[in-house]
């Protein structure tokens, strides 16, 4: 067990290994709720760069002067590994809901999964997902889809500077990708999916880092002893 979380009073910043199931706001209303229940400090505080509940990995947690740097930290180049399950599509792009149409997968193989993957490195265009954060008219695309509601989201230009498939397991393709901000890898499985004439899901997803913050230096938050919200 680490010792009590001892923030510097005028600013720090906390690379925190998120686990899954939980929100990154969930684990920025624990921090807030800490320093003011065991330091007794009212402070702000906030994250760089949301990470999906079913996904784990760094967020990094800005507190008090710090939170002027959430725009550098967020603007940093981004490191994910997970995996892509092909033939079989979900409407949330992920296993946040459930399959919704089965493709054919047998023709995919690894020599042409690599040369998909290759087309995607550069500048992109890329619809983000309708089960998203982006803000449509004022409001959380994600509060139209729960209402059955269907809007236009905007493409947006976000950039692949690489993607290597690690693990070639039909219907498994695991994977790493560095990218830049604004990058949905939800929507890459579902565009890598029709690129190979099939359709594909995440099911698991990992960010490994923020530019200079790596997964193995962040600190599991039941280390630190955070309460519950």
């Amino acid at each position: 067990m680490l010792p009590p979380l001892s923030p510097n009073l005028e600013g720090d910043v906390l690379v925190l290994d998120k686990p899954i199931k939980c929100t990154s706001f969930d684990l920025v209303n624990r921090v807030k709720n800490y320093l003011r229940k065991t330091c007794k400090v009212k402070i702000k505080v906030g994250h760089a760069g949301t990470l999906d509940p079913l996904a784990s990995g760094v967020l990094i947690i800005c507190i008090g002067s710090f939170t002027k740097k959430i725009a550098h930290y967020q603007a940093q180049e981004k490191e994910y590994t997970g995996t892509f399950t092909l033939g079989a599509t979900t409407l949330s792009f992920d296993l946040e809901q459930p399959v919704d149409a089965r493709f054919p997968y047998e023709h995919i193989t690894l020599d042409l999964a690599q040369q998909i993957a290759q087309t995607f490195v550069g500048e992109i265009a890329q619809v983000p997902p309708i089960y998203s954060a982006v803000r449509i008219a004022g409001r959380r695309a994600f509060n139209y889809a729960r209402n059955g509601q269907e809007v236009e989201i905007e493409p947006k230009n976000i950039t692949i500077y690489s993607f290597e498939i690690t693990r070639f397991a039909l219907p498994e393709i695991d994977f790493k990708i560095v990218c830049s901000k604004g990058t949905y890898i939800r929507s890459l499985a579902r565009d890598f999916g029709l690129a190979l004439n099939s359709g594909a899901h995440l099911s698991a997803l990992r960010r490994t880092r923020i530019g200079e913050f790596r997964v193995e230096e962040a600190i599991q938050p039941i280390k630190l002893d955070l309460p519950e919200t």
